[in-house]
């Protein structure tokens, strides 16, 4: 018997043998002709669309591929695609590979033509853009789209000599104004308010730009979203309120006679087998400008991520736009997961770009399956450029506004360059309750839709408002760091009408305030002394140690009454070096923030010190993010110094 048993476990050992020598290992690292590693690359394995992303340092490794030959794509935007062919894996044999990735000749499009040479059949319509009183109208209309739309999306019409060749070197990449914060005088201006802003795409677009070698435009850089980008270790919230509130006063790093006033929220974190069911509504644009290898092949990528991670109660609806609007999947439950990625899987660009009239039809299917216990969101996946139908940002911005009322929200996700409508997009995801992220590479996509899924798709508080009071006996004057375009009037924090920015589950907010202390001699630039009216000082407040009252308004997501906080920060100011690792991170990310703007206010900052502070402060950095971060910080320095 004993023997039998042995040669039983004999033979399966010999099987797991042979299992594991069936397959081979294929490592390798990428760098760019210029000799450094490029992270975020996309590799695909042609014959089986398996596919991954370089890590920090270049590298990437499939664990185990079958025996037998193989096609590899490398894939960044920025740069010119790379094919590898008749790569042999062995069994139970490492290949490794290097290979060199050249910069793009023109990372933009071509400007888009109303009568592009690709159109859904018999779909190609006017230019005129209906204004807002139509777009009920369409809304209550069918899908305009014929039954072959589905089978066969695009038909190939002939060349339409009026269009520019492919590689003709047009941008048309379009970033909203930013004028900085510039200092309040506490006196006259005690009260600062702004919306939270968790929104992150910022970021990952100056990484695009600095990985293709080239200084982003200083409208592109929303200091808020570099350093919300990261995630910090904050205390979990204790009470019934669903985030922290944590505060610490340090002395400035870019500037010795200044101080910082680091605010901290750290949301609750939801686990995701707990979250409500999902009716999620994609809504992924098709058209021509997207046929970049770092727009729709790297969306579909992105959401078969998401799709992946869907549970059984969770349903997706799929919609696409190009020439027309058209639902080409009805609510699918996460547990039929084949059919959702083989929808996918169909997706051809080809068109012009009625991104108007596909917003409407995704609200239109959100609607239809709305679930009152259930997150309601649409997702769109775009570059933004909407040029037929409904396309200025006005109308739909209030089309928008009214849907979220009724429970629908808008996350917003950005993909690829030359095109890139990046006001337009944060202002969508801004009033539609959402965020909003830019994808740049398959990495990005899995943090944004599997490690951060809770806090993309599930607001755990709304409409988050807070509202600062400077004591002027500490306080001569303040600046908030970022946050241009979340700035609020102060009769806004107490009016529950006034839309606001949204927590979501996990996610961790972060906010600077530079100070001025009392007593500095330093000038203030400020208004001639009132005729009519004193400022008076309370004397009850003298001898308070109170730097300021931070107070802050939120909405649970199915209320529409907010409730108030109020927590107050005490002195003194520690020395930078003693501030906590959330602080000091959080405040070289702010720094680096200040040099890529050539900011009026960056001091003393330098790109060494950056370098230095985020170097001591980087904690464990289990997911690398902040490794790269230093890398960035190295690569702009380079750029920078060549000017």
């Amino acid at each position: 018997m004993r023997n039998k048993l042995y040669l039983g476990f004999g033979i399966f050992a010999l099987f797991l043998c042979l299992a594991a020598v069936s397959v081979g290992v294929l490592t390798g690292k990428v760098k760019s002709s210029a000799g450094g590693a490029l992270p975020g690359v996309t590799i695909t394995v042609v014959e089986t669309s398996a596919s991954t992303t370089t890590a920090n340092d270049g590298t990437f490794k499939f664990e185990a591929l079958p025996e037998g030959e193989y096609s590899l794509r490398f894939d960044l935007a920025g740069f010119s695609s790379e094919r590898r062919q008749g790569i042999k894996i062995r069994a139970g044999k490492t290949l490794s590979l290097t290979i060199v990735m050249k910069p793009a000749p023109s990372t933009a499009q071509p400007v888009p033509s109303p009568q592009s040479y690709y159109a859904a059949p018999d779909m190609m319509m006017s230019v005129s853009a209906p204004r807002e009183s139509q777009m009920r109208k369409m809304m209550a209309a069918p899908s305009p789209l014929p039954p072959a739309y589905y089978q066969k999306p695009y038909t190939k019409l002939p060349p339409n000599p009026a269009i520019p060749a492919a590689g003709v070197d047009f941008n048309t990449e379009e970033y909203g104004r930013i004028v900085e914060n510039g200092f309040k005088e506490t006196t006259r201006e005690p009260l600062s308010t702004f919306s939270i802003d968790v929104d992150t795409a910022s970021y990952a677009n100056v990484r695009r730009y600095l990985t293709e070698g080239t200084e982003p435009p200083k409208d592109a850089i929303r200091i808020e979203e570099l350093i919300n980008y990261f995630s910090y270790n904050y205390p979990k919230p204790a009470g019934e309120d669903p985030f922290s509130v944590n505060m610490e006063a340090v002395t400035c790093p870019w500037n010795s006679a200044h101080n910082l006033i680091c605010i901290g929220l750290q949301g609750k974190k939801i686990d995701v087998a707990k979250l409500p069911p999902a009716n999620l509504v994609f809504l992924l644009d098709v058209s021509g400008s997207m046929q970049d290898p770092q727009k729709l092949p790297l969306l579909k990528e992105a959401f078969k991520l998401l799709v992946n991670q869907m549970r059984r109660q969770d349903y997706v609806s799929i919609c696409v736009y190009a020439g027309a609007a058209g639902s080409i999947l009805p609510p699918t439950s996460g547990a039929d997961k084949q059919k959702i990625l083989d929808t996918l899987n169909s997706l051809e660009a080809g068109g012009t770009t009625a991104g108007g009239e596909g917003i409407m039809l995704a609200y239109k299917e959100a609607k239809k399956h709305f679930n009152p216990r259930g997150n309601n969101r649409v997702i769109l996946a775009t570059d933004g450029d909407f040029n037929i139908g409904i396309s200025d940002t006005g109308s739909l911005v209030r089309f928008i506004e009214e849907k979220r009322k009724e429970g629908i929200f808008l996350s917003v996700l950005g993909f690829g360059s030359g095109n890139l409508k990046d006001e337009r997009m944060s202002q969508l995801a801004e009033k539609g309750n959402g965020n909003y992220s830019y994808i740049d590479t398959l990495q990005e996509a899995k943090k944004v839709l599997v490690t951060q899924m809770g806090g993309t798709l599930f607001t755990i508080a709304k409409d988050v408002k807070l509202q600062l009071e400077f004591n002027p006996m500490k306080v001569k004057a303040y600046r908030l760091v970022g946050y241009e375009s979340r700035l609020l009037k102060n009769e806004d924090f107490n009016d529950d009408k006034k839309d606001a920015g949204e927590l979501g589950s996990g996610h961790t907010v972060t906010a600077f305030y530079e100070i001025i202390p009392a007593g500095s001699t330093e000038q203030v630039p400020g208004v001639d002394e009132l005729k009519y009216q004193q400022t008076t000082l309370n004397p009850a407040t003298a001898g308070s140690g109170e730097l300021l009252t931070v107070k802050l308004r939120y909405k649970l997501p199915k209320l529409d009454v907010s409730k108030l906080l109020s927590v107050p920060l005490n002195g003194p100011v520690k020395p930078f070096e003693t501030a906590s690792e959330n602080t000091r991170f959080a405040a070289a990310v702010a720094e680096w923030g200040t040099l890529l703007r050539d900011s009026a206010f960056k001091g003393q900052a330098s790109f060494e010190q950056v370098l230095d502070i985020a170097r001591k402060a980087k904690g464990l950095d289990k997911e690398g993010y902040r490794s790269e971060f230093i890398g960035l910080v190295e690569k702009s320095k380079k750029i920078k110094m060549k000017e």
